[in-house]
Protein backbone atom coordinates (compact mmCIF):
# COMPACT_ATOMS: atom_id res chain seq x y z
CA UNK A 1 0.00 0.00 0.00
CA UNK A 2 1.08 3.44 -1.12
CA UNK A 3 0.90 6.71 0.79
CA UNK A 4 -1.55 7.82 -2.16
CA UNK A 5 -4.25 5.29 -0.78
CA UNK A 6 -3.86 6.07 2.40
CA UNK A 7 -3.98 9.68 1.36
CA UNK A 8 -7.48 8.79 -0.35
CA UNK A 9 -8.56 6.83 3.01
CA UNK A 10 -8.14 9.83 5.21
CA UNK A 11 -9.82 11.89 2.29
CA UNK A 12 -13.29 9.84 2.20
CA UNK A 13 -13.29 9.50 5.57
CA UNK A 14 -13.24 13.22 6.63
CA UNK A 15 -15.75 13.89 4.09
CA UNK A 16 -17.95 11.25 5.90
CA UNK A 17 -17.39 12.93 8.89
CA UNK A 18 -18.29 16.06 8.18
CA UNK A 19 -21.37 15.17 6.87
CA UNK A 20 -22.10 12.77 10.20
CA UNK A 21 -21.10 15.29 12.37
CA UNK A 22 -23.94 18.29 10.73
CA UNK A 23 -26.50 14.92 10.88
CA UNK A 24 -25.38 14.72 14.63
CA UNK A 25 -25.61 17.96 15.38
CA UNK A 26 -29.16 18.23 13.60
CA UNK A 27 -30.75 15.14 15.34
CA UNK A 28 -28.57 14.91 18.63
CA UNK A 29 -28.11 11.33 18.47
CA UNK A 30 -25.00 10.64 20.93
CA UNK A 31 -25.00 7.17 18.57
CA UNK A 32 -24.37 9.50 15.56
CA UNK A 33 -21.76 11.53 17.06
CA UNK A 34 -19.54 8.59 18.57
CA UNK A 35 -19.62 7.03 14.42
CA UNK A 36 -18.20 10.81 13.46
CA UNK A 37 -15.50 10.93 16.07
CA UNK A 38 -14.78 7.02 15.08
CA UNK A 39 -14.47 7.98 11.31
CA UNK A 40 -12.54 10.82 12.02
CA UNK A 41 -10.28 8.95 13.90
CA UNK A 42 -9.72 6.66 11.12
CA UNK A 43 -9.07 9.37 8.37
CA UNK A 44 -6.26 10.54 10.75
CA UNK A 45 -4.58 7.43 11.71
CA UNK A 46 -4.60 6.69 8.41
CA UNK A 47 -3.45 10.07 6.97
CA UNK A 48 -0.56 9.75 10.02
CA UNK A 49 0.92 6.44 8.01
CA UNK A 50 0.67 8.40 4.38
CA UNK A 51 2.50 11.21 5.71
CA UNK A 52 5.52 9.04 7.39
CA UNK A 53 4.88 6.55 4.17
CA UNK A 54 5.28 9.65 1.47
CA UNK A 55 8.03 10.75 4.00
CA UNK A 56 9.79 7.85 3.54
CA UNK A 57 9.06 7.54 -0.19
CA UNK A 58 10.88 10.99 -0.33
CA UNK A 59 13.82 9.98 1.23
CA UNK A 60 14.58 7.08 -0.86
CA UNK A 61 14.15 9.10 -4.07
CA UNK A 62 16.60 11.32 -3.27
CA UNK A 63 20.05 12.14 -1.68
CA UNK A 64 19.02 14.50 0.93
CA UNK A 65 18.85 13.78 4.45
CA UNK A 66 16.14 12.67 6.12
CA UNK A 67 14.77 15.96 7.60
CA UNK A 68 15.45 17.74 4.84
CA UNK A 69 12.87 14.95 2.67
CA UNK A 70 10.11 15.95 4.79
CA UNK A 71 7.06 16.21 2.89
CA UNK A 72 6.38 19.82 2.90
CA UNK A 73 7.71 20.75 -0.75
CA UNK A 74 4.59 21.75 -2.27
CA UNK A 75 1.01 23.06 -2.32
CA UNK A 76 -0.49 19.84 -1.86
CA UNK A 77 1.74 18.44 0.61
CA UNK A 78 1.18 21.74 2.85
CA UNK A 79 -2.30 21.48 2.51
CA UNK A 80 -2.69 17.67 3.33
CA UNK A 81 -0.11 19.17 6.78
CA UNK A 82 -2.51 21.58 7.75
CA UNK A 83 -5.20 19.46 7.62
CA UNK A 84 -3.89 16.43 9.82
CA UNK A 85 -2.93 19.54 12.26
CA UNK A 86 -6.54 20.80 12.03
CA UNK A 87 -7.60 17.39 12.90
CA UNK A 88 -5.54 16.55 15.67
CA UNK A 89 -6.12 19.83 17.35
CA UNK A 90 -9.78 19.09 16.87
CA UNK A 91 -9.41 15.69 18.63
CA UNK A 92 -7.66 17.48 21.34
CA UNK A 93 -10.92 19.81 22.03
CA UNK A 94 -13.27 17.13 21.73
CA UNK A 95 -11.82 14.61 24.08
CA UNK A 96 -10.51 17.89 26.49
CA UNK A 97 -14.21 19.47 26.03
CA UNK A 98 -16.52 16.24 26.18
CA UNK A 99 -18.49 17.96 23.47
CA UNK A 100 -18.88 16.67 19.93
CA UNK A 101 -20.53 19.42 18.39
CA UNK A 102 -17.62 21.31 17.26
CA UNK A 103 -16.97 18.52 14.72
CA UNK A 104 -19.43 20.22 12.33
CA UNK A 105 -18.04 23.37 12.18
CA UNK A 106 -13.97 22.13 12.31
CA UNK A 107 -14.19 18.68 9.98
CA UNK A 108 -16.09 21.22 6.44
CA UNK A 109 -12.56 23.14 6.96
CA UNK A 110 -10.61 19.89 6.48
CA UNK A 111 -13.19 18.61 3.48
CA UNK A 112 -12.92 21.70 2.00
CA UNK A 113 -9.26 21.74 2.05
CA UNK A 114 -9.19 18.33 0.73
CA UNK A 115 -11.72 19.14 -2.38
CA UNK A 116 -9.53 21.62 -3.01
CA UNK A 117 -6.96 20.00 -4.38
CA UNK A 118 -9.09 17.47 -6.56
CA UNK A 119 -11.09 20.69 -7.43
CA UNK A 120 -7.60 22.08 -8.94
CA UNK A 121 -6.13 19.37 -10.39
CA UNK A 122 -2.43 20.18 -8.48
CA UNK A 123 -0.34 17.72 -8.91
CA UNK A 124 0.32 14.97 -6.23
CA UNK A 125 3.37 13.45 -7.33
CA UNK A 126 6.51 13.85 -5.30
CA UNK A 127 8.99 16.62 -6.90
CA UNK A 128 12.34 17.46 -6.06
CA UNK A 129 13.20 20.72 -3.99
CA UNK A 130 14.10 23.46 -5.52
CA UNK A 131 17.22 24.74 -4.19
CA UNK A 132 16.13 27.44 -1.83
CA UNK A 133 14.34 24.63 -0.53
CA UNK A 134 17.10 22.46 0.38
CA UNK A 135 17.85 23.47 3.98
CA UNK A 136 17.30 22.09 7.36
CA UNK A 137 14.80 25.00 7.97
CA UNK A 138 12.00 23.77 5.99
CA UNK A 139 11.10 21.62 8.72
CA UNK A 140 11.46 23.95 11.13
CA UNK A 141 9.66 26.96 9.45
CA UNK A 142 6.68 24.65 7.66
CA UNK A 143 5.41 22.46 10.77
CA UNK A 144 5.27 25.62 12.97
CA UNK A 145 3.49 27.41 10.24
CA UNK A 146 0.75 24.93 9.56
CA UNK A 147 0.54 24.05 13.41
CA UNK A 148 -0.22 27.98 14.09
CA UNK A 149 -2.10 27.93 10.89
CA UNK A 150 -4.56 24.63 12.25
CA UNK A 151 -4.76 26.69 15.99
CA UNK A 152 -5.91 29.30 13.88
CA UNK A 153 -8.35 27.49 11.83
CA UNK A 154 -10.04 25.90 15.80
CA UNK A 155 -10.31 30.03 17.31
CA UNK A 156 -12.10 31.02 13.32
CA UNK A 157 -14.85 27.78 14.17
CA UNK A 158 -15.06 28.28 17.95
CA UNK A 159 -15.03 31.71 17.03
CA UNK A 160 -18.01 31.73 14.56
CA UNK A 161 -20.02 29.58 16.89
CA UNK A 162 -19.69 31.79 19.41
CA UNK A 163 -20.76 34.63 17.20
CA UNK A 164 -23.97 32.79 16.27
CA UNK A 165 -25.24 32.08 19.71
CA UNK A 166 -24.22 35.25 21.18
CA UNK A 167 -26.38 37.20 18.73
CA UNK A 168 -30.12 37.64 18.89
CA UNK A 169 -31.10 40.66 16.62
CA UNK A 170 -30.71 40.93 12.91
CA UNK A 171 -29.77 43.94 13.65
CA UNK A 172 -26.91 43.58 15.57
CA UNK A 173 -23.21 44.22 13.71
CA UNK A 174 -21.91 40.72 15.14
CA UNK A 175 -25.36 39.25 13.42
CA UNK A 176 -25.02 40.86 10.43
CA UNK A 177 -21.32 39.71 10.27
CA UNK A 178 -21.35 36.24 11.01
CA UNK A 179 -24.33 35.85 8.22
CA UNK A 180 -22.76 37.78 5.70
CA UNK A 181 -19.09 35.96 6.31
CA UNK A 182 -20.65 32.98 6.10
CA UNK A 183 -22.75 33.45 3.05
CA UNK A 184 -19.85 34.88 1.13
CA UNK A 185 -17.54 32.33 2.60
CA UNK A 186 -20.22 29.77 1.03
CA UNK A 187 -20.77 31.22 -2.07
CA UNK A 188 -17.18 32.00 -3.53
CA UNK A 189 -16.63 28.03 -2.73
CA UNK A 190 -19.64 27.38 -5.02
CA UNK A 191 -18.55 29.67 -7.33
CA UNK A 192 -15.37 27.83 -7.26
CA UNK A 193 -17.00 24.41 -8.08
CA UNK A 194 -18.78 25.75 -10.97
CA UNK A 195 -15.48 27.03 -12.35
CA UNK A 196 -14.08 23.25 -12.27
CA UNK A 197 -17.00 21.81 -13.70
CA UNK A 198 -17.41 24.54 -16.32
CA UNK A 199 -13.36 24.68 -17.86
CA UNK A 200 -11.72 21.83 -15.99
CA UNK A 201 -12.19 19.63 -19.09
CA UNK A 202 -10.32 22.23 -21.55
CA UNK A 203 -7.13 23.60 -19.62
CA UNK A 204 -4.16 21.60 -18.56
CA UNK A 205 -2.79 24.30 -16.10
CA UNK A 206 -4.13 24.30 -13.10
CA UNK A 207 -2.89 27.49 -12.02
CA UNK A 208 -4.88 28.48 -15.07
CA UNK A 209 -7.83 27.75 -13.76
CA UNK A 210 -7.18 29.98 -10.61
CA UNK A 211 -5.52 32.79 -12.42
CA UNK A 212 -7.61 33.56 -15.68
CA UNK A 213 -11.07 31.09 -14.86
CA UNK A 214 -11.66 31.95 -11.62
CA UNK A 215 -15.80 32.74 -11.20
CA UNK A 216 -15.78 33.22 -14.57
CA UNK A 217 -18.60 30.60 -15.11
CA UNK A 218 -20.55 32.76 -12.77
CA UNK A 219 -19.75 35.85 -10.87
CA UNK A 220 -17.21 36.81 -13.73
CA UNK A 221 -18.87 35.42 -16.64
CA UNK A 222 -18.26 37.23 -19.87
CA UNK A 223 -22.08 36.90 -20.52
CA UNK A 224 -23.81 39.63 -18.53
CA UNK A 225 -26.96 37.84 -17.72
CA UNK A 226 -25.13 34.78 -15.90
CA UNK A 227 -23.18 37.45 -14.06
CA UNK A 228 -26.13 39.27 -13.24
CA UNK A 229 -27.71 36.38 -12.45
CA UNK A 230 -25.06 34.89 -10.16
CA UNK A 231 -24.89 37.68 -8.24
CA UNK A 232 -28.59 37.59 -7.52
CA UNK A 233 -28.15 34.27 -6.01
CA UNK A 234 -25.04 35.53 -4.31
CA UNK A 235 -27.39 38.15 -2.53
CA UNK A 236 -30.41 35.99 -2.16
CA UNK A 237 -28.78 33.34 -0.35
CA UNK A 238 -27.31 36.15 2.00
CA UNK A 239 -30.67 37.63 2.46
CA UNK A 240 -31.91 34.40 3.47
CA UNK A 241 -29.02 33.30 6.15
CA UNK A 242 -29.67 36.73 7.64
CA UNK A 243 -33.64 36.33 7.93
CA UNK A 244 -33.69 32.36 9.12
CA UNK A 245 -30.15 32.56 11.27
CA UNK A 246 -31.88 31.86 14.31
CA UNK A 247 -32.57 28.61 13.47
CA UNK A 248 -28.80 27.92 13.16
CA UNK A 249 -28.28 29.41 16.73
CA UNK A 250 -31.80 27.35 18.14
CA UNK A 251 -29.63 23.96 16.85
CA UNK A 252 -26.22 25.16 18.07
CA UNK A 253 -27.21 25.99 21.45
CA UNK A 254 -29.32 23.13 21.88
CA UNK A 255 -25.99 21.34 22.79
CA UNK A 256 -25.40 23.36 25.98
CA UNK A 257 -22.06 24.89 24.80
CA UNK A 258 -21.59 27.98 26.64
CA UNK A 259 -20.07 31.30 25.21
CA UNK A 260 -17.75 31.09 27.62
CA UNK A 261 -16.44 27.82 26.80
CA UNK A 262 -16.33 29.41 22.85
CA UNK A 263 -14.87 32.36 23.92
CA UNK A 264 -11.96 30.10 26.12
CA UNK A 265 -11.19 27.59 23.43
CA UNK A 266 -10.70 30.72 20.82
CA UNK A 267 -8.44 32.95 22.81
CA UNK A 268 -6.00 29.28 24.05
CA UNK A 269 -5.97 28.64 20.09
CA UNK A 270 -4.62 32.03 19.49
CA UNK A 271 -2.85 31.44 22.69
CA UNK A 272 -0.99 29.02 21.17
CA UNK A 273 -0.88 29.39 17.56
CA UNK A 274 0.51 32.69 17.74
CA UNK A 275 3.78 32.25 19.42
CA UNK A 276 4.36 29.21 17.07
CA UNK A 277 3.81 31.39 14.58
CA UNK A 278 5.98 33.96 15.39
CA UNK A 279 8.65 31.47 15.83
CA UNK A 280 8.53 29.38 12.76
CA UNK A 281 6.43 31.31 10.57
CA UNK A 282 8.16 34.91 10.97
CA UNK A 283 11.77 34.33 12.68
CA UNK A 284 12.67 30.78 11.52
CA UNK A 285 11.31 32.02 7.85
CA UNK A 286 13.51 35.27 8.06
CA UNK A 287 16.31 33.31 8.75
CA UNK A 288 15.99 30.98 6.28
CA UNK A 289 15.19 33.70 3.63
CA UNK A 290 18.68 34.70 4.25
CA UNK A 291 20.15 31.85 3.66
CA UNK A 292 18.69 31.31 0.32
CA UNK A 293 18.28 34.32 -1.21
CA UNK A 294 20.55 36.37 0.88
CA UNK A 295 18.20 38.81 2.92
CA UNK A 296 15.90 38.24 5.93
CA UNK A 297 13.07 40.64 4.45
CA UNK A 298 12.34 40.76 1.34
CA UNK A 299 8.84 42.28 1.36
CA UNK A 300 7.70 39.61 -0.97
CA UNK A 301 3.87 39.33 -0.94
CA UNK A 302 4.01 36.12 0.97
CA UNK A 303 6.11 38.02 3.20
CA UNK A 304 4.05 41.37 3.74
CA UNK A 305 0.83 39.25 4.41
CA UNK A 306 2.05 36.45 6.85
CA UNK A 307 3.06 40.26 8.42
CA UNK A 308 -0.52 41.82 8.18
CA UNK A 309 -2.24 37.94 9.99
CA UNK A 310 0.83 38.86 12.82
CA UNK A 311 -0.79 41.99 12.92
CA UNK A 312 -3.76 40.91 13.16
CA UNK A 313 -3.54 37.89 15.93
CA UNK A 314 -1.09 40.57 18.02
CA UNK A 315 -3.91 42.93 18.07
CA UNK A 316 -6.61 39.86 19.55
CA UNK A 317 -3.77 39.19 22.31
CA UNK A 318 -3.60 42.43 22.75
CA UNK A 319 -7.42 43.78 22.65
CA UNK A 320 -8.28 40.99 24.74
CA UNK A 321 -5.18 41.02 27.76
CA UNK A 322 -4.57 44.81 27.76
CA UNK A 323 -8.15 46.57 26.61
CA UNK A 324 -10.07 43.84 28.58
CA UNK A 325 -12.10 42.97 24.98
CA UNK A 326 -14.32 39.95 25.11
CA UNK A 327 -17.15 38.78 23.41
CA UNK A 328 -18.79 39.58 20.06
CA UNK A 329 -16.05 42.03 19.46
CA UNK A 330 -13.24 39.67 19.85
CA UNK A 331 -14.81 36.92 18.46
CA UNK A 332 -15.01 38.70 14.94
CA UNK A 333 -11.39 39.50 15.35
CA UNK A 334 -10.57 35.77 15.53
CA UNK A 335 -12.85 34.78 12.17
CA UNK A 336 -11.32 38.08 10.33
CA UNK A 337 -7.60 36.82 11.54
CA UNK A 338 -8.60 33.52 9.52
CA UNK A 339 -9.59 34.95 6.77
CA UNK A 340 -5.59 36.86 6.32
CA UNK A 341 -4.32 33.22 6.73
CA UNK A 342 -6.37 31.95 3.99
CA UNK A 343 -5.44 34.56 1.92
CA UNK A 344 -1.64 34.58 2.94
CA UNK A 345 -1.40 30.78 2.26
CA UNK A 346 -3.54 30.31 -0.53
CA UNK A 347 -3.93 33.89 -2.25
CA UNK A 348 -0.28 34.85 -2.54
CA UNK A 349 0.30 31.91 -3.69
CA UNK A 350 -2.45 31.24 -6.93
CA UNK A 351 -2.56 35.47 -6.70
CA UNK A 352 0.30 36.85 -6.95
CA UNK A 353 3.99 35.90 -7.89
CA UNK A 354 6.92 36.42 -5.22
CA UNK A 355 9.77 34.37 -3.90
CA UNK A 356 7.61 31.87 -2.94
CA UNK A 357 5.93 31.17 -5.92
CA UNK A 358 7.55 27.57 -5.51
CA UNK A 359 4.06 27.00 -3.21
CA UNK A 360 1.95 26.99 -6.20
CA UNK A 361 0.18 23.98 -7.49
CA UNK A 362 2.22 22.40 -9.97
Amino acid sequence: MNSAVLFGISTMSYIIAMIIYITYLAFRKSQVGLIATTVTVVGFVSQTFAILLRWKEFYEMSDMGILRAAPFTNLYESLVFFVWCLILGYLIIEFRYKNRSFGAFVTPIAGLALAFIDLTGMSKDIQPLVPALQSNWLLAHVIMSFIAYAGFALAFSTGLMYLIISSDKRSEPSYIFWTMATGIFVALLVAMGLDYLTFKMVIKNPDSLIKSYLFRASLRSSSTAVAVVSWAVVVAFIYLLWRYGNLLKKIVSSFGISPEILDEITYKSIAVGFPVFTMGGLIFGAIWADQAWGVYWSWDPKETWSLITWFVYAFYLHARLLRGWKGKKIAIVAVVGFIAVIFTYLGVNLLLSGLHSYGSME
